[in-house]
């Protein structure tokens, strides 16, 4: 199996890297926090919610504070086992009785779906650093760090509108997909395999924003869908690029790591429906 540094360099990858970070600070993140922020007012407005002085950075260190109340469910690394199955298991939860609707019911499992995220990078970052996937190169180590940092970045907005809607922040990855996430990270012996299922999570989260836009009701939700849908697609682009493929589903939804050229359109085959996290 080949490695990216057959097709990339460890400087075009810090480079991509680097344009990724930068375009989420300067263009991205500003325009996720103000759409939150116009979104939260409506709660207000409607009397909804709780009732509290909103600042676009207060909002986004509260949802946070919901991602960090799961990072415990993540186990350390274990023995010395070519395969990452010893290393890190992801959290199992179990789908909770349905009591969200609409634009927030897409809120709490675009939530989780972010939370997966930040799981399983954070896992392929420990799994790399207790030597389970062979050499890792820092490029390699500082694209999952960054990605991560923006998936926790996306799950604190979804969270803090739920919460200033006076719902529970979602602290669990999402309960549909995570059993499959946790067979597949098992089954992970090498950092082309991470980058695969690193990828698979891209192209389901980008997939479900692109599904979710049209469903969504308030302008200020889709707002807050329509400046995270790039950033996954930016994720899912640079994944392809280190596993030497242009970026796109390569042929055919079910063959999404062949070689050829990608579809024209990306599908929504992948995308997860708002019930995979129903919330409370």
């Amino acid at each position: 199996m080949s490695t990216y540094n057959d097709h990339m360099s460890d400087a075009e990858l810090a480079a991509m890297t680097d344009q990724l970070d930068q375009m989420h600070r300067d263009q991205a993140l500003p325009a996720m926090q103000a759409a939150v922020t116009e979104w939260i007012e409506s709660f207000k407005a409607a009397g909804q919610g709780v009732s509290h002085k909103i600042s676009s950075r207060r909002t986004f260190i509260l949802g946070a504070a919901g991602i960090g109340a799961g990072g415990a469910l993540l186990a350390a690394c274990g023995s010395s086992s070519k395969s990452a199955s010893s290393a890190t298991t992801l959290p199992t939860p179990t789908t909770t009785s349905g009591s969200l609707t609409g634009d927030l019911a897409v809120a709490a499992t675009a939530a989780s779906l972010e939370n997966l995220g930040v799981y399983a990078y954070k896992a392929g970052l420990a799994a790399a650093t207790a030597g389970k996937l062979g050499k890792v190169p820092p490029a390699v180590a500082t694209f999952a760090e960054t990605a991560m940092k923006q998936h926790q970045d996306h799950a604190a907005a979804w969270n803090s509108a739920l919460t200033a809607a006076g719902k529970t922040a979602v602290s669990v990855t999402d309960p549909a997909l995570t059993p499959t996430v946790n067979q597949k990270f098992g089954q992970v012996t090498n950092a082309t395999e991470l980058a695969q299922l690193a990828l698979l999570i891209e192209n389901i989260a980008a997939q479900t924003y692109q599904n979710a836009i049209p469903a969504l009701s308030a302008s200020s939700s889709i707002a807050v869908a329509a400046t995270i849908h790039p950033v996954e697609m930016q994720h899912a682009a640079i994944l392809y690029y280190v596993l030497g493929q242009y970026p796109g589903i390569q042929g055919s939804q079910a063959n999404m790591f062949s070689t050829g050229s990608p579809l024209a359109f990306n599908p929504t085959a992948l995308a997860r429906p708002a019930t995979d996290y129903s919330g409370s």
